[in-house]
């Protein structure tokens, strides 16, 4: 497959190959179970939110269960908070007291999870937030904790954000140095366009993002790094959405990864029930791939370290779409043909995937592939599909069909659904 973004150098071959990633929310705001912002959407000050962090005790945790549910499921890599915004940090860091070996759990949470994910073959990678509203350098804006308190903000105007780059740039080099190969840093966030007249956002200048970049980099030479440091990157990450088609920039392809959740939320939210179904969740896993595409599908594990029997059974659904139909998506991309209405087209090579995002009655047909396609197939079962010449001057009479577009291929289905979650035809194209 060629390199699809020319707007870097870092290959991102197996990345692109790989096509589907775990992304995984923990830390202390586990224990409240109302979504990872949860400090800042409360205005939840240090003094309070401590509570979480003096009751986080993930007696259930066991990584190795988490790397084989993911496995399973047909995930490749994975991504990690290793800090999210509120400044908890998952590893032994030798720069904060703000750790998980501080909290009841008494160890390093990070590193048996890398390897335990390495061990079953995934590639690492690491979400780092570039925010810190723990850090008492951090400057307080729109989206701190404290902005409502007046009082708070007028003792703290002092605080410098200059003094706090050093601080994050070293944890950072703890991370790009303490854990073996890391594959992916994924940066977050950047919001310099932000003004609240009291206050502006953060962003490049802030984060010294030049000077970081080149660290991580030199650190771990092939690193993929996302764009969200406001200097480019070698991956798009659109949230929580599905783009229209491949996205682009500068007017050429590049490389993209939808990150979404299960349920609305990145961190263990016990009461938010708008969970995606497995239906829904393999289309935006085909969808992607149909645009040039990967996924990145969160699990928010709870306060004791386990993955919530929702989400489980999200992964295990997908696991048994993805255990027949994983070659569909596995270095796929997007086709140059159009695919029919409620349908999608994946490609690798001379095979082209037809997913039939709802079954159609006796036929489908398919535009620009008569006489392009050598034979057909249910991926389910790799029975055949039988493929009709129809001419298409041929005018549709009672019984007889008819009316085709030139160059139309006809597929005739059975009239019983194939019983999987979307059903693909693989079709072998002309060499």
């Amino acid at each position: 497959m060629p390199q699809p973004n020319e707007l870097t150098t870092t290959d991102t071959h197996w990345f692109v190959h790989d096509r589907f990633g775990l992304f995984i929310h923990w830390g202390i705001y586990s224990v409240a179970a109302r979504h990872e912002w949860v400090k800042s959407r409360e205005r939840i000050p240090d003094e309070q939110y401590e509570r979480y962090f003096k009751h986080f005790d993930p007696d259930l945790f066991d990584p190795t269960m988490w790397a084989r549910e993911a496995k399973n499921a047909g995930m490749k890599y994975f991504v990690v908070t290793t800090k999210h915004h509120d400044g908890f940090c998952l590893w032994d860091s030798a720069l904060t007291d703000y750790k998980a070996t501080n909290t009841p759990a008494r160890r390093d949470l990070l590193k048996p999870m890398v390897e335990a994910f390495r061990a079953e073959g995934f590639k690492v990678g690491f979400y780092h937030s570039l925010i810190d509203w723990h850090h008492p350098e951090f400057p307080v804006d729109g989206y701190h904790p404290m902005r409502d308190n007046l009082a708070f903000r007028e003792a703290q105007k002092g605080r410098d954000v200059r003094k706090y780059a050093p601080y994050l740039h070293g944890q950072a080099r703890e991370l790009l140095t303490r854990f073996g190969k890391i594959d992916v840093l994924w940066y977050d966030f950047s919001y310099s366009q932000m003004d609240w007249g009291w206050a502006k956002g953060k962003g490049k200048d802030d984060w010294q993002s030049e000077k970081l970049l080149a660290m991580t980099r030199e650190l771990q030479p092939g690193i993929i790094v996302n764009d969200r440091l406001e200097i480019g990157g070698d991956i798009k990450t659109p949230e929580q959405y599905q783009p229209v088609g491949w996205l682009e920039a500068g007017g050429k392809r590049v490389v993209w990864e939808a990150c979404q959740t299960l349920n609305g939320s990145w961190g263990y939210d016990r009461d938010n029930l708008d969970w995606k179904s497995v239906d829904m969740l393999v289309k935006m896993l085909i969808d992607s791939v149909s645009k040039g595409g990967n996924v990145l599908l969160n699990v928010g594990p709870t306060a004791r370290g386990e993955f919530d029997s929702k989400a489980v059974a999200r992964l295990r659904g997908i696991g048994e779409w993805m255990k027949l139909h994983s070659r569909s998506i596995y270095g796929c991309t997007a086709s140059e043909f159009t695919p029919p209405p409620d349908c999608r087209y994946t490609q690798n090579g001379n095979r082209l995937y037809l997913h039939l995002l709802s079954w159609p009655f006796g036929h489908v047909h398919l535009p620009g592939l008569a006489n392009r396609v050598e034979c057909a197939q249910l991926l389910k079962d790799g029975s055949e599909i039988k493929i009709l010449a129809i001419d298409p001057h041929q005018q549709a009479q009672n019984t007889r069909m008819g009316g085709l577009a030139q160059d139309t291929l006809t597929l005739a289905l059975p009239v019983q659904r194939p019983d999987v979650t979307v059903p693909v035809i693989e079709l072998f194209l002309k060499e």
